[in-house]
């Protein structure tokens, strides 16, 4: 048949074959074969068919009869990749199948067809060659295990590397290394690690349960051990089976026997020069550990080994940092008769870094407490040095008895003096436990968290200055001052940002989440302190921390909304400012906003005329009951026994008007005899 159109052919079979067959490929070792497309037949000559394992009386010229031969997969791929040639307009093709012999053995064969088309270049014909190719496919075949074989090991390494890149920590390290993913990384049963430590080895992983090693945690690298041996010559040590390990290590034989560990590599772990430790794989199968296996093993120990020592100096660093941190932070922290008291500090996980938050309690007189939480700019040494000078200022100024927004500009005041370019967040607190007022002074800190007592938890909007350091440099030294109640049973919570802040969270969600949770938490302040800090771990850990927590003691007063009492010295003008302030806040925190005004004003009045008119200091005493009226009772108590007259002031007097206005803004009043003095009392029906 012509074959004017088709291109020179990639197989050279002449085309009155097989009437004149070929006889070099015969020669060759190969058979040929004439498939007319039209017809259908194949014509194979005696050496293909030979190929196939199949005589010429077998052979009827129709393919399908190779079926016998030809497992159905393997002739599936076949038809699909003549198929496709055949439509592709291509002029030849080349496949390697697998043809089944008479004994059942599969052999590899080689085809390659030459595809003759029309003028139309429609395939007409196809002439061919098959030849016996297990011989080639064998030795390609050991080629690609040797490839696989070294991929396989390079890949090990790779992968390996690339996990250790992440492990920070020793811990972190053991932890790519021994658990079941880094072993089946490995390809090992098991792995155990350790470390150099003055002459000794230290096991600090020993793998799976079960672990062979010896019951001690140190040995000596003089011992009879392998690990001892990999130390002492800082050369590999191969143990190819347990014969050999029976041989050579007879003291670790007994613990090895009733293992699956049929063979193991200790490798030394060298940084600079020197061992830091030694690591043992260890393998379900024997082995002769060739050459090639060896150079992987080698290379994945340098590896480990710089992980290793990266690790070890940064659980150096870190150890060091946080000792640091700690001696700058308060050793103890008082016992403070009345309230609760839980503090928690946790470094963040940053090397060298030292963080710059603190917090501190300064036990006051009179029944007060002062509870300090702060952050300075920074995580370096100079933050910590700063910190601790700050909280070493803050509370000399507050024992020195300054009022809380005196305290918080004078420790902005000297930062700004230290002449850093630092500043510093802070909120201070200062408590009068046994009537449960609290002032609060915030420069640029977060807000505090207030739980009362039946277990609603909200977030204080403090009023706040600027940052201390910042205040001083831009002459805006007037903090302002909020003062809220504590209830028995109420706990205040400061805490510092790294507590709320999640990567790529709003920090009002974060205070909200904050606040969920110590809603839901217990009322002990020591593991409600727990709980947040693992929480707190949990989210972030990359930004030191600092909690404080105050609890009020005493039984919540269920038949009291609430409750306040404040004294007040005669020549003590703060304390009747802080007073006339707390008095506010406390009649708009019960729900009587509407005659918070009136309420301050009598008890100014009240007080005033006590430090006038007697010597000695004043009282203060306001509640509001349970029930229906809703009467609040305001009570100012002196040691003074004359009781007060009311009078008609006269046109230039400038006294005189006191019980008056009393008498228009109060409900009710009246004076009574108390032992050593007088109370002056009125209510205010507030419903």
């Amino acid at each position: 048949m012509a074959d004017r159109g088709a291109k020179r052919p990639t197989v050279s079979v002449p085309d009155d074959w097989p009437a004149h067959p070929d006889l070099t490929l015969a020669l060759n070792g190969m058979g040929g074969f004439d498939w007319d497309l039209d017809s259908g037949l194949m014509h194979m000559d005696a050496p293909a068919l030979e190929v196939f394992d199949m005589s010429p009386s077998e052979y009827d010229d129709r393919p399908a009869t190779l079926g016998c031969r030809v497992p159905a997969h393997e002739a599936a791929r076949l038809d699909a990749l003549v198929a496709r040639a055949l439509k592709d307009g291509s002029d030849s093709y080349g496949a390697y199948f697998r043809v089944r012999l008479r004994d059942g053995e599969l052999r590899w064969t080689h085809s390659q067809g030459s595809i003759r088309r029309d003028s139309s270049g429609r395939p007409r014909r196809i002439i061919g060659v098959v030849r016996d190719a297990s011989h080639e496919y064998t030795h390609a075949a050991e080629r690609l295990a040797v490839d696989e074989e070294r991929r396989r090991h390079t890949s090990v390494v790779e992968r390996t590397t690339a996990a250790l890149a992440h492990a920070r920590t020793v811990g972190e390290v053991i932890a790519v290394l021994a658990d079941e993913q880094g072993l089946s990384r490995l390809g090992a049963e098991n792995v155990i690690l350790g470390l150099v430590e003055a002459g000794r080895i230290r096991l600090v992983s020993e793998g799976k349960a079960g672990s062979f090693v010896p019951d001690l945690e140190y040995t000596r690298v003089g011992d009879e051990f392998p690990m001892s041996e990999v130390v002492r010559t800082l050369t590999p040590r191969y143990v190819g089976s347990r014969a050999a390990f029976k041989r050579d290590y007879p003291r670790l034989w007994p613990a090895i026997e009733p293992l699956n560990v049929h063979s193991a590599a200790y490798l030394p772990l060298i940084a600079q020069g020197r061992p830091i430790g030694v690591i043992g794989l260890f393998f379900e199968r024997e082995s002769d550990f060739r050459d090639q296996e060896r150079n992987v093993l080698v290379a994945l120990g340098s590896s480990i080994a710089q992980s290793l020592a990266r690790a070890m100096l940064y659980d150096q660093e870190h150890d060091l940092a946080a000792g640091l941190q700690q001696a700058m932070l308060p050793r103890r922290i008082p016992g403070v008769a009345g309230a609760q008291i839980a503090v928690r500090y946790r470094s963040a996980r940053m090397g060298r870094d030292i963080g710059g938050d603190w917090y501190d309690v300064i036990p006051l007189p009179d029944g007060r407490v002062a509870a300090v939480i702060g952050d300075v700019q920074g995580h370096d040494t100079q933050a910590a040095a700063l910190m601790g000078q700050l909280r070493i200022v803050l509370r000399a100024y507050a024992a020195e008895g300054h009022a809380p927004a005196t305290v918080m500009a004078r420790a902005s005041a000297f930062l700004n003096e230290l002449d850093t370019d630092r500043f510093a967040t802070c909120t201070y607190v200062d408590a009068d436990l046994s009537t449960g007022a609290a002032r609060i002074v915030r420069a640029g800190h977060i807000d505090p968290l207030l739980r009362h007592a039946e277990g609603i938890c909200r977030r204080l909007p403090v009023a706040g200055g600027l940052p201390l350091g910042i205040a001083s440099e831009f002459r805006r030294l007037d903090y302002p001052v909020t003062t809220v109640l504590l209830a028995p049973g109420d706990t205040l919570l400061l805490c510092t940002d790294g507590i709320v802040e999640q990567p790529g969270t709003d920090l009002d969600d974060g205070m909200r989440e904050l606040a969920r949770e110590v809603r839901q938490g217990p009322q002990d302040v020591q593991q409600l302190a727990d709980r947040l800090c693992e929480s707190a771990d949990e989210r972030t850990g990359e930004d030191d921390m600092a909690l404080l927590l105050l609890r009020r003691l005493g039984a919540p007063e269920h038949d009291i909304v609430g409750r306040f009492r404040q004294h007040i010295a005669p020549a003590d003008p703060e304390g009747l400012s802080a007073a006339r302030h707390m008095i506010r806040a406390a009649v708009r925190a019960w729900g009587a906003a509407e005659r918070a005004e009136e309420i301050e004003l009598v008890a100014d009045e009240l007080i005033t005329n006590a430090l006038l008119h007697t010597d000695g200091e004043a009282v203060v005493n306001i509640r509001m009951p349970h029930s229906v009226g809703r009467l609040l009772r305001l009570e100012v108590e002196d040691h003074s026994s004359s009781l007060p007259r009311r009078r008609e002031p006269g046109e230039a007097g400038v006294s005189g008007r006191g019980l008056l206005l009393v008498d228009r803004l109060a409900d009710v009043w009246g004076v009574e005899p108390r032992g050593s003095g007088k109370c002056v009392w009125c209510e205010f029906n507030c419903s």
